[in-house]
């Protein structure tokens, strides 16, 4: 044969390449999530190059201006239709510009701001070396009680690195429920929950319990990361693609052109099956249902507790958002099997939460198992698999986030000796000492209760309503058990306050700054106003209840 032709052999297989496409990014679209990443980078340029004294300033008013911008562009998409009408697959479709999608998004962003007033507080704790502190270790690197310490918060060092990671944690949760193809959605796990994992470490009282908190949780968190992951590697395996929509159709059979490597995989539902247990049960660990809870009261407890009130708001919302769109979005085909799994998790979170709860005696524990029967109820509204199901998941974590954010600003005001008082006993009488911050507490917890009149009790209304329509109706009954359990471990608290005596070495009311005061507002106001009024806000849910595949 002769060198040409073995040449033409060699060269005429392929064909020339003569341009590669640019990908084509839709930068309005997701303006939302790029202010916020860029606010996050502006932050560590600040950190290294503005002097330390001006750095709190000019960090707490980046992070300002640029969720507040985030979130007037979220309104703008909305308002232009996108939650609608115009409902789209974006960034060549690794991200969906939806209604539940930008629903979300404005929520986690107004949770974030009010988070973000608890984080920057500096009036609580009292004045060290003639610096105001915040609640954040001095020197986040430094051994706690070493010397480097001791001469870092002489120096009046303040850990203002917290406000870049609050951002980077913002733009994951951001990305995560609107995530359209399983590796977007790996990532967007794994940049919000990164900045937690050190968020969590940094208390500036009880470092080592802190310190605790976040190993328990990044190791607990690298497990189900890992799950999520395998089971990514599992559906691309039997679908032959990231692409929730092409995942979609291969799981219902509607699949067009099918090549012959991937006919062989299709037909394997082990792959199918378990890739969607372990990518769900990764999203489970992250809404804090039992059995994947345990790490929740310990990491509440032990992080500092403006990062306990965002975490529990934001990251709840973030995380349903997730679960949402890929049972609905991906795995409608196997409903039949999802279902009945889902329905014995609710049961035992539901009840799980509730019930240990009555046991717990530091108000951050007990906070948390709340939070773990709330994760219960949503998940009854998750299980109903009708439009209404999804809009009133929507309009729970919307009143959730809030009430958690208030509830845990308050916690941070009742301070004796070693900082905040969070042990239960030490609450007694605190309607006779202080009965506003008592009144206040009050109404966070008859919101938790879902006792009428408040957020909680539209939401409750909203999620087991469109359970019992769903054809969950045993569900709601149980649901409803355990709000009652529940709702004597609240009433327990605030007969505590009101109707007990207070000690005389019992804990202070601390007076907080103007920033504080607007969290504690906003959530009594936003508990009040969605209790009372709710119906604008149902409305608005309900139009942005559905999913664009």
């Amino acid at each position: 044969m002769s060198a040409t032709a073995v040449h033409s052999l060699w060269t005429t297989a392929a064909e020339p390449i003569t341009k590669i496409d640019a990908p084509k990014i839709e930068y309005g679209q997701l303006a939302p999530t790029l202010i916020v990443v860029g606010a996050a980078i502006l932050g560590i340029l600040v950190e290294a190059l503005v002097p330390r004294k001006s750095r709190y300033y000019v960090q707490m008013f980046v992070s300002v201006v640029a969720l507040a911008a985030a979130f007037a562009a979220v309104v703008a998409l909305a308002a232009d239709g996108y939650g609608t009408t115009k409902a789209r697959i974006a960034a060549m479709g690794a991200i969906a510009v939806d209604g539940p999608a930008l629903f979300l998004q404005g929520t986690i962003l107004l949770a974030a701001l009010v988070g973000l007033f608890t984080f920057a507080e500096r009036r609580l704790d009292p004045v060290v070396h003639g610096n105001r502190v915040d609640s954040f270790a001095a020197q986040a690197a430094s051994v706690p009680g070493s010397e480097s310490e001791k001469a870092a918060v002489k120096a009046g060092f303040t850990t203002t690195e917290v406000f870049p990671l609050l951002m980077f944690a913002v733009a994951g949760m951001l990305i995560f429920p609107a995530a359209n193809d399983l590796l977007t959605l790996f990532v967007a796990l794994e940049v919000f929950s990164l900045p937690l994992y050190l968020l969590c470490a940094l208390a500036r009282r009880k470092r080592l319990m802190s310190q605790e908190a976040a190993v328990k949780y990044f190791l607990l968190g690298a497990f189900a990361s890992a799950f999520t992951l395998f089971g990514i590697a599992l559906l691309y395996g039997y679908a032959g693609s990231m692409s929730y929509a092409t995942i979609a159709q291969v799981v219902d059979g509607t699949v067009q052109d099918v090549n012959p490597a991937l006919a062989d995989t299709m037909g394997n539902d082990a792959l199918l099956l378990v890739g969607a247990a372990l990518l769900v049960m990764g999203l489970l660990f992250k809404v804090g249902a039992v059995p994947f809870h345990m790490w929740t009261p310990d990491v509440y407890q032990g992080a500092p507790t403006p990062v306990t009130g965002f975490m529990a708001a934001a990251t709840k919302v973030a995380a349903f958002g997730a679960l949402l769109r890929v049972l609905y979005v991906v795995l409608p085909g196997l409903r039949w099997d999802w279902r009945p799994v889902m329905w014995a998790v609710a049961i035992v979170t539901m009840l799980g939460g509730a019930i240990v709860a009555i046991t717990q005696t530091d108000i951050k524990r007990l906070l948390a198992y709340s939070s773990i029967a709330h994760g219960g109820f949503i998940l009854a509204g998750v299980i109903a698999t009708t439009p209404d199901g999804v809009s009133s998941v929507l309009f729970y974590l919307a009143a959730y986030s809030f009430v958690t954010i208030g509830a845990f600003a308050v916690v941070t005001l009742v301070r004796d000796a070693g900082g905040e008082a969070t042990h239960l006993s030490k609450w007694a009488g605190l309607g006779r000492r202080s009965p506003l911050v008592a009144a206040v507490f009050a109404v966070f917890l008859l919101a938790f209760a879902g006792i009428p009149l408040t957020s909680g009790f539209a939401g409750k209304f909203a999620v087991f309503k469109a359970a019992a329509e769903g054809g969950a109706a045993p569900l709601v009954v149980i649901g409803v058990i355990s709000s009652a359990i529940a709702a004597f471990f609240y009433i327990r608290v605030i007969v505590l306050m009101f109707f007990s005596e207070p000690r005389p070495e019992g804990p202070t009311v601390a007076v907080p700054s103007p920033l504080t005061i607007t969290a504690i507002g906003v959530g009594v106001a936003v508990t009040l106003v969605l209790g009372v009024a709710p119906q604008y806000f149902l409305d608005l849910a309900g139009q942005a209840g559905v999913f664009v595949r």
